[in-house]
């Protein structure tokens, strides 16, 4: 592959002192079309001439890469202070020259990013008219057309807004970089400064990451994985999604097979060649890999990557190390007995929160995170089964027209459901005729749950779930009161910890306070609890769950011995049992299941399997913890129906 010839033109000659000059040249570059003229000229008329004018005039000197330095170190530390993971620019990149760099790497990456590459000045003009023509009809940028020079400069230098002035100020710099810098010294910049996923900056850190081997090292199936990576790293990760890992390799072959850079036959053997996948090599220094992950996780969703990775963050977590390797331990002694009693169960996870701050204060989110990185605790949406039916009954409690106390009939009853009929059935397959609706929720019966959820009406129990916290998707199918919509543990867990707090509610968090490395806040999580749950209906739900862990209820094995609430949710098939419960103190969700949805086998409930593990966790967390009463029902007004 030929490296251009480095170009002699002065700085200046792009430089915007009016934005006319700005305009032709940029013009130039794109091979003087109409359309270009036409369309540059509009966005800068549209944005205002003037203040693009300026605005450009302020961009950033391009020349500074030449003596680049990444920035500070962030760290995250434990609820008391101690350290439990660091993350930084360089400790998370291992700089290599370009021709360190494997050929087919090289070619992987261009051809899936910029097949022009080193045929345009820093834009390419077909890319850039089309993406154009898209952006100003649509009155935004909705459509990229950036290169390799552009994505470089996004990087390192300008904001993450998609606004046209954003990609026009990206293109000038673009063109400044190409002026400066050859062809391969870009294109060396952008695979060392480029994010790969799993907290890995650059080429080598990668590879060393995803395949245990240098970058130098890489055969052209691990090229097309690594390329395939660059536009969503997380996403198209082996550590998390193999098949979609699989499918953006194949893209990457079948566009260098078009390309002519590989034969058919090259990129078959490719494809069908296996994946000797490492692990997150990045994440190796974490002293709680579950809880920091989580935590950059929302870093980077608040701020950006660069930000978190380079900004000299001190992130403070609401997580103890100790209870949080209580939690752990006891996720993996209890994995071990389900095998033991032949429950070959893949994965357990379970979260706590605490519902005075709706602190998160231990997740687990599966049983050996050497084994496997994927956070079930916040990244599986799983069907909660029964556990979703305090929800609907809170409902109706909050609706006035039921109090525990009611009647209700479990009999056969079927309701239309598109060109169907539904017909609910209760686990097992018998009836109890009239019941109480306390009775009701501690057995578990599926069709009062049911006809609850016509009652009160599915969108109103829906917005309910988002007022707790659930974002997860939500359809109001008739079948919604028996939990058969996915949602993730710290959902339940969280949702449940407002009924702890007899309706008091803040947003779930495993960041208390972040500052930068001066001590200034940048982010305080300091709880802001709203009452946004009817006292009265909340302890009527909180008494009416107390029966489940007693005589008679679906989870016996999970009493106390003190005042408790919580409910089991079993899923046709055995494909996720649960148990979510609390106390005043902590709210805690366990989850038992596999991670290819194989039923666990019959028989298997949330009650005999998922609730033991809930109190082995409950007894040891609360062992310090006094013992608190949920309020009465009759110290609150009744709502109105």
């Amino acid at each position: 592959m030929a490296t251009s010839t480095v170009r002699k033109k002065q700085d200046s000659q792009h430089s915007p002192k009016n934005s006319g000059n700005f305009i032709l040249g940029v013009a130039k570059v794109a091979g003087g079309t109409v359309l270009g003229v036409t369309m540059l000229a509009s966005s800068v008329i549209a944005g205002g001439l003037v203040g693009l004018a300026l605005s450009f005039r302020n961009l950033p000197d391009v020349r500074v890469l030449k003596n680049y330095v990444p920035t500070e170190t962030t760290y995250i530390y434990d609820i008391k202070g101690k350290i439990l993971d660091s993350m930084h620019g360089e400790h998370n990149r291992d700089v290599i020259k370009l021709d360190e760099a494997s050929p087919h790497l090289k070619r992987a990456v261009l051809a899936i990013e910029d097949s022009h590459f080193y045929h345009h000045d820093g834009i390419n003009p077909n890319s850039i008219g089309r993406a154009l023509v898209v952006n100003w009809r649509s009155g935004g940028v909705v459509e990229g057309g950036s290169t390799i020079t552009m994505q470089l400069v996004k990087n390192l230098f300008l904001a993450r807004d998609r606004t046209i002035s954003r990609k026009l100020a990206e293109a000038v710099l673009a063109m400044r970089i190409e002026q400066i810098f050859t062809k391969d010294q870009i294109l060396e910049m952008y695979l060392n400064n480029i994010y790969w996923g799993h907290n890995s900056y650059g080429a080598e850190t990668a590879a060393q990451s995803y395949f245990k081997k240098s970058a130098a090292d890489l055969n052209l199936a691990e090229a097309a994985v690594m390329a395939g990576l660059i536009q969503a790293p997380e996403d198209y990760s082996p550590f998390i999604n193999y098949q979609e890992t699989k499918r953006r390799q194949k893209l990457v072959l079948d566009r260098m097979e078009k390309l002519g850079w590989i034969t058919a036959a090259e990129s078959k053997a490719a494809r069908e060649a296996p994946l000797m996948v490492g692990q997150p090599t990045a994440w190796k220094t974490s002293e709680l890999p579950y809880i920091t992950e989580a935590v950059i996780a929302e870093l980077q969703r608040r701020f950006g990557e660069d930000a978190v990775m380079k900004g000299g963050m001190r992130v403070q977590t609401t997580v103890d190390y100790n209870f949080q390797r209580m939690a752990e331990d006891t996720v993996a002694q209890a994995h071990q007995r389900l095998r033991n009693r032949g429950l070959y169960a893949d994965q357990v996870a379970l979260v706590a929160v605490d519902p005075r701050t709706h602190f998160v204060k231990a997740l687990v989110g599966g049983v050996n995170y050497k084994e496997s990185q994927f956070n079930r605790a916040i990244q599986s949406l799983r069907q909660p089964g029964s556990a979703f039916k305090p929800f609907v009954f809170y409902a109706a409690f909050a609706s006035g027209k039921y109090t525990p106390g009611s009647g209700i009939e479990d009999a056969p009853v079927r309701y239309r459901d598109g060109s169907a009929f539904y017909e609910p059935k209760n686990y097992g397959g018998t009836f109890s005729g009239s019941v109480s609706i306390r009775d009701a929720l501690v057995r578990s019966l599926n069709i009062p749950a049911v006809k609850l959820g016509q009652e009160v009406g599915l969108d109103k129990v829906i917005e309910i779930c988002r007022t707790l916290g659930i974002k997860s998707p939500l359809d109001p199918v008739v079948s919604l009161p028996l939990g058969s919509i996915g949602m993730t543990p710290m959902e339940m867990a969280g949702a449940y910890a407002t009924f702890a707090s007899n309706g008091w509610h803040s947003e779930p968090t495993i960041i208390v306070r972040v500052t930068d490395s001066s001590g200034n806040i940048i982010l305080d999580n300091t709880p802001q609890p709203r009452l946004v749950l009817d006292p009265w209906a909340t302890a009527s739900l909180n008494a009416s769950l107390t029966g489940v862990l007693e005589g008679g209820g679906t989870a016996p094995g999970a009493n106390l011995g003190r005042p408790a609430a919580g409910k089991t949710g079993t899923t046709s098939s055995e494909r996720d049992v649960w148990f979510v419960g609390y106390v005043p103190q902590l709210s805690t969700a366990v989850w038992i299941g596999n991670d290819n949805y194989r039923p666990l086998g019959k028989g298997v409930t949330g009650g005999g399997y998922a609730a033991p593990i809930w109190r082995e966790f409950m007894m040891e967390a609360l062992k310090n913890e006094p013992v608190l009463q949920f309020p009465a029902a009759s110290k609150f007004p009744r709502p109105k129906n």
